[in-house]
Protein backbone atom coordinates (compact mmCIF):
# COMPACT_ATOMS: atom_id res chain seq x y z
CA UNK A 1 0.00 0.00 0.00
CA UNK A 2 1.05 3.34 -0.78
CA UNK A 3 -0.76 6.10 1.24
CA UNK A 4 -1.27 9.03 -0.62
CA UNK A 5 -2.59 11.78 2.20
CA UNK A 6 -5.23 12.10 4.78
CA UNK A 7 -8.84 12.14 2.85
CA UNK A 8 -11.20 13.23 5.22
CA UNK A 9 -11.58 12.97 8.94
CA UNK A 10 -15.28 12.66 10.50
CA UNK A 11 -16.83 14.11 13.65
CA UNK A 12 -19.78 13.82 15.23
CA UNK A 13 -21.61 17.13 15.91
CA UNK A 14 -25.14 17.40 18.04
CA UNK A 15 -25.78 20.18 15.62
CA UNK A 16 -25.06 20.69 11.84
CA UNK A 17 -26.38 24.30 11.06
CA UNK A 18 -24.67 25.09 14.23
CA UNK A 19 -21.32 23.36 13.49
CA UNK A 20 -21.66 24.47 9.69
CA UNK A 21 -21.60 28.25 10.40
CA UNK A 22 -18.92 27.85 12.80
CA UNK A 23 -16.07 25.90 10.21
CA UNK A 24 -16.99 28.05 7.58
CA UNK A 25 -17.06 31.28 9.22
CA UNK A 26 -14.34 31.01 11.88
CA UNK A 27 -12.14 28.33 10.75
CA UNK A 28 -12.91 29.61 6.72
CA UNK A 29 -13.84 25.87 5.44
CA UNK A 30 -16.18 25.21 2.49
CA UNK A 31 -19.35 23.22 1.86
CA UNK A 32 -19.86 21.04 -0.72
CA UNK A 33 -22.40 20.03 -2.64
CA UNK A 34 -22.14 16.29 -3.28
CA UNK A 35 -22.87 14.96 0.30
CA UNK A 36 -24.96 11.65 -0.15
CA UNK A 37 -28.12 11.23 1.83
CA UNK A 38 -27.22 8.91 4.18
CA UNK A 39 -30.32 8.83 6.21
CA UNK A 40 -28.91 11.60 9.34
CA UNK A 41 -27.90 15.24 9.19
CA UNK A 42 -24.60 16.19 8.27
CA UNK A 43 -22.37 18.22 5.66
CA UNK A 44 -19.11 17.76 3.53
CA UNK A 45 -16.45 20.77 4.21
CA UNK A 46 -13.46 21.35 2.21
CA UNK A 47 -10.06 22.16 4.05
CA UNK A 48 -7.50 22.77 1.51
CA UNK A 49 -7.11 19.05 -0.23
CA UNK A 50 -8.59 17.53 2.17
CA UNK A 51 -12.09 17.27 3.84
CA UNK A 52 -13.76 17.07 7.07
CA UNK A 53 -17.57 15.59 7.32
CA UNK A 54 -19.77 16.86 10.19
CA UNK A 55 -21.90 13.70 11.25
CA UNK A 56 -25.22 14.61 13.26
CA UNK A 57 -25.28 11.62 16.02
CA UNK A 58 -24.80 11.02 19.59
CA UNK A 59 -21.14 12.68 20.87
CA UNK A 60 -18.58 10.39 21.94
CA UNK A 61 -17.09 11.13 24.82
CA UNK A 62 -14.18 13.32 24.91
CA UNK A 63 -11.08 11.62 25.47
CA UNK A 64 -8.69 14.45 23.98
CA UNK A 65 -9.82 13.20 20.04
CA UNK A 66 -9.00 15.90 18.00
CA UNK A 67 -8.05 17.27 14.02
CA UNK A 68 -5.63 19.63 13.51
CA UNK A 69 -5.52 22.51 10.59
CA UNK A 70 -2.35 23.77 9.50
CA UNK A 71 -1.96 27.14 9.59
CA UNK A 72 1.08 29.87 8.33
CA UNK A 73 0.88 32.20 10.94
CA UNK A 74 -0.42 31.16 14.37
CA UNK A 75 -0.37 34.31 15.74
CA UNK A 76 -2.40 35.36 13.05
CA UNK A 77 -4.75 32.75 13.13
CA UNK A 78 -5.52 33.02 16.76
CA UNK A 79 -5.63 36.85 17.24
CA UNK A 80 -8.48 36.56 14.30
CA UNK A 81 -10.20 33.88 15.83
CA UNK A 82 -10.44 35.63 19.05
CA UNK A 83 -11.82 38.71 17.32
CA UNK A 84 -14.64 36.60 16.18
CA UNK A 85 -15.55 35.92 20.32
CA UNK A 86 -14.50 32.41 19.93
CA UNK A 87 -12.16 31.41 22.75
CA UNK A 88 -8.34 29.78 21.76
CA UNK A 89 -5.41 28.57 23.76
CA UNK A 90 -2.36 30.56 23.87
CA UNK A 91 -0.45 29.43 21.49
CA UNK A 92 2.38 27.26 23.15
CA UNK A 93 5.77 24.88 21.69
CA UNK A 94 5.27 21.16 20.56
CA UNK A 95 8.02 19.45 19.04
CA UNK A 96 9.50 22.44 16.60
CA UNK A 97 6.29 24.19 15.55
CA UNK A 98 3.35 25.35 17.94
CA UNK A 99 -0.27 24.72 18.30
CA UNK A 100 -3.40 26.61 19.78
CA UNK A 101 -6.41 24.62 20.65
CA UNK A 102 -10.31 25.45 20.43
CA UNK A 103 -13.76 23.97 20.70
CA UNK A 104 -16.20 23.81 17.98
CA UNK A 105 -20.41 24.11 18.86
CA UNK A 106 -20.31 20.71 19.79
CA UNK A 107 -17.46 20.74 22.11
CA UNK A 108 -14.85 18.65 19.51
CA UNK A 109 -11.37 19.84 19.94
CA UNK A 110 -9.28 21.66 17.10
CA UNK A 111 -5.92 21.98 17.16
CA UNK A 112 -3.97 25.16 15.05
CA UNK A 113 -0.73 24.13 14.30
CA UNK A 114 2.39 25.68 13.06
CA UNK A 115 4.67 23.65 11.92
CA UNK A 116 8.55 24.78 13.04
Amino acid sequence: MQPLGVHHVSINVADTAAAVEFYTSVLGLSVRDDRPDFGFAGAWLNLAGQQVHLLELAMPEDRGQHFAIEVADLDAAVAEICAKGVTVSDPKPVGSGRQAFLRDPSGNLVELNQPG
